[in-house]
């Protein structure tokens, strides 16, 4: 009996594996145990008797979702909880998705009550209590703090407001600032946007429940702009009260409105203003750089400023206002300006578009740093010593005033202005009149003249005086005919600046001719340095000095043309205009051909007075001083050192510069001709030989002495010839 009951329990345990290893074959893995990573990640493999399966870690779940399922079956993913059951965390709390879990966070206004972040118990802060305790006034002096589930609120009293944001601290409003307060006051239509913004601002004052009398920012903005735009639309306005008027409302009616716009602040411009304005919202101060711009100004400086470091109302405001034909209505009331400046004789006149700079800092009389306004100008100016640029801002008496503003930089089209308190601004520009010099202009036009008449007489001579052909002649020639056309362009058309094609034209050619001075100056230069230093022979072929001469100046005016043709002519002369640096392209040779031309006088003038010692040991000494200077004066003259004294033109009140810089150069054709010409013996001897063929019997017997001794005649042009190179110095 008993082995029967054993036979049996193990035919049936036989019979059980059986059915079990035909499940394994079934399922492909009879036999076989788990192998690494085959169920994927988040997850794990179990081993069975018959075989393995994959089991999904908590939190994750495969495509079908299951958790336990053969490995064929798929990879466990990530339940997304937040999604399957919307309200896991309840109404007073966000769900947020981790990967294989979940956690709960409770919304603002509310607290955990316990450290459960997978499903926290969520309660209502009391922001008001909290703030009691603290010792904190979140809705302001005034304000009163009504606590609501998940948030609060500030009640405000009458005459006082929290604009759009419930939870702003109350501010007051100052609703009599848009009170007319000069009934006669002529500007039509400021006492439309007055009354316009004062019932805006008496809607904020009377409301004492966040959201009612509220007025949409933008909308409102738009209305002031669009009235003003009906005042400013006709013409100029007609006084300096007009004027202070309309740009007080305008400050006091955008620190209303920019509290009320949404987001961040606006953009908004009309056929009279633009206007910018920023805003910034917080518990805390704003703080880092803040910038503004428009077509016609940029504002810079920093929240710090714009918020002030008063009470702070919970939100900062800055905005810029650009009114674009207001200054016509301004450009009057220069007393404080001439007050200030001591300057009786100037005239002012506004150059840039008036703008306004508002911020919510109710202290804007002292800011504690500097705001950096840049204007544009409304014209290109030359620059010029008779021209200034002041930063002003428009006094509430009706005058322009410099006090607290000042120039950081200047130039044709901008200026950029600091100021350490806020207000309306505008770049004026202080013309001073210089009285014409009548002595200058006389000096320039007889010297000129005479310089004229002496450059043609040099001219001739150096052409048909053939006793002292060679290459230092050939250089005077064209010394001469250069400075002969400069001289003359110069005093013809000068000031002749209509048309502006015709002035650009001569200011090409007086920059052309005036650097072939200056380039055969330097030849003379180069051939005294061989004729003394060198001891070779010093003749050049003219060619290369045509080359020279005049190749170099031609390629300056044509790079200087291609490069800056507009820089040609200005609006007092028909010269190279001081913008853009094209005044180098003639400064930069002449300063360069001057500091060789300087070491050239030296190393000649040392080695000739070297020669006065060594070849004339029995002159007296004052014989040598007077030759030496006489000698020294010469070459200064013709390497034209002169020029030196331009430099020194740059600055105001150098009248005995003016003056003696004038006269050597209306005159240096003049001393041309008397060095090269009546101080050469050889030359004066030709024009005695000239004169005797057309003057007095007395000269004609002199030339026929002359020609009937054509050894005494040769004799001495041989004497003269051996000086050749000290009668020309």
């Amino acid at each position: 009996m008993g082995f029967r009951k054993e036979l049996f329990i193990l035919g049936f345990v036989c019979l059980l594996k059986s059915c079990l290893c035909e499940s394994r074959e079934e399922s492909g893995n009879c036999g076989e145990k788990c192998v690494e990573d085959e169920c994927g990640k988040y997850s794990t493999c179990i081993n069975t008797s018959c075989g393995y399966h994959c089991l999904c870690n908590d939190g994750f779940e495969n495509s079908k979702g299951i958790r336990e399922f053969k490995f064929q079956e798929g990879q466990c993913l990530d339940i997304n909880e937040c999604a399957k059951n919307k309200t896991i965390c309840g109404h007073m709390a966000k769900c947020n998705n981790m990967i294989g879990g979940y956690n709960c966070k409770c919304n603002f206004g509310y607290i955990k009550r316990s450290n459960d972040s997978i499903a926290p118990q969520c309660e209502d802060i009391d922001e008001c209590n909290e703030a009691e305790k603290n010792h904190e006034s979140i809705c302001g002096v005034k304000g009163t703090c009504k606590n609501i589930n998940g948030s609060y609120w500030c009640k405000c009293p009458k005459g006082y407001t929290n604009y759009d944001n419930e939870r702003t601290p109350c501010s007051k409003l100052n609703c009599d600032s848009f009170s007319v307060r000069n009934p006669s006051q002529s500007l039509g239509g400021l006492a439309d946007i007055l009354s316009m913004m004062k019932n805006s601002c008496l809607a904020l004052s009377d409301s004492t429940v966040p959201g009612e009398g509220k007025a949409n920012g933008e909308a409102l903005l738009e209305k002031l702009l669009t009235a003003t735009d009906s005042i400013l639309s006709p013409g100029p306005v007609i006084t300096s009260a007009d004027v202070s008027g309309l740009l007080g409302t305008m400050e006091n009616s955008i620190l209303l409105i920019g509290p009320q716009l949404k987001g961040n602040g606006t953009k908004m411009g009309t056929t009279e203003m633009d206007a910018q304005i920023a805003v910034q919202r917080g518990k805390t101060r704003p703080t880092g750089p803040l910038h503004l711009t428009n077509e016609f100004a940029s504002l810079n400086t920093d929240w710090t400023t714009a918020a002030g470091t008063g009470q702070y109302p919970g939100f900062a405001l800055a905005a810029l206002l650009s009114y674009k034909n207001l200054e016509g209505s301004m450009n009057r009331s220069f007393e404080e300006i001439e007050k200030e400046d001591e300057k009786e004789d100037g005239s002012f006149q506004i150059f840039s578009k008036i703008v306004s700079v508002v911020v919510s800092n109710p202290s804007t009389q002292n800011l504690s740093s500097s705001v950096n306004i840049t204007f544009g100008h409304l014209r290109d100016m030359e620059e010029s010593r008779e021209v200034s640029y002041m930063c002003a801002y428009w006094k509430e008496s009706g005058a322009w005033s410099t006090d607290g503003c000042s120039q950081l930089h200047s130039n044709a089209t901008h200026t950029v202005c600091t100021c350490r308190h806020l207000s309306s601004f505008a770049v004026l520009m202080a013309l001073y009149p210089v009285e014409p010099d009548y002595g200058l202009e006389m000096l320039t036009k007889i010297g000129l003249s005479l310089s004229l008449v002496c450059l043609v007489l040099s001219i001739l001579t150096f052409k048909f005086c053939r006793s002292i052909q060679g290459t230092r002649t050939t250089i005077h020639l064209h010394l001469c005919i250069c400075l002969f056309m400069a001289d003359l362009v110069f005093l013809v058309g000068i000031s002749q600046t209509e048309p502006e094609g015709g002035c650009r034209f001569v200011a090409g050619l007086l920059h052309f001719f005036f650097l072939g001075v200056m380039t055969w100056m330097l030849l003379e230069g180069v051939q005294l340095y061989r004729m003394v230093v060198l001891v070779f022979n010093a003749t050049i072929r003219p060619l290369y000095l045509y080359l020279f001469g005049y190749g170099i100046p031609l390629a300056i005016v044509v790079l200087s043309a291609i490069i800056r043709p507009k820089g040609y002519g200005t609006k007092q002369h028909c010269w190279l205009s001081l913008k853009d640096g094209l005044i180098w392209s003639f400064f930069g040779p002449v300063c360069f051909i001057i500091i060789l031309n300087i070491f050239f006088f030296i190393i000649t003038v040392w080695r000739l007075a070297q020669k006065f010692t060594t070849l004339n040991p029995d002159l007296s000494k004052l014989h040598k001083i007077r030759a030496f200077t006489v000698t020294a004066v010469a070459q200064m003259c013709i390497l034209g050192l002169m020029w030196v004294f331009g430099a020194f033109l740059f600055d105001e009140g150098m009248t005995v510069v003016e003056y003696f810089f004038t006269i050597l150069n209306s005159l240096q054709g003049v001393l041309v001709f008397v060095m090269h010409c009546l101080l050469s013996k050889q030359v004066r001897d030709e024009y005695v030989q000239f004169l005797s063929c057309i003057c007095t019997p007395q000269t004609k017997r002199y030339s026929d002495f002359s020609s009937t001794n054509p050894s005494s005649s040769q004799s001495q042009g041989s004497r003269s010839g051996q000086h050749t190179g000290e009668s020309q110095i």
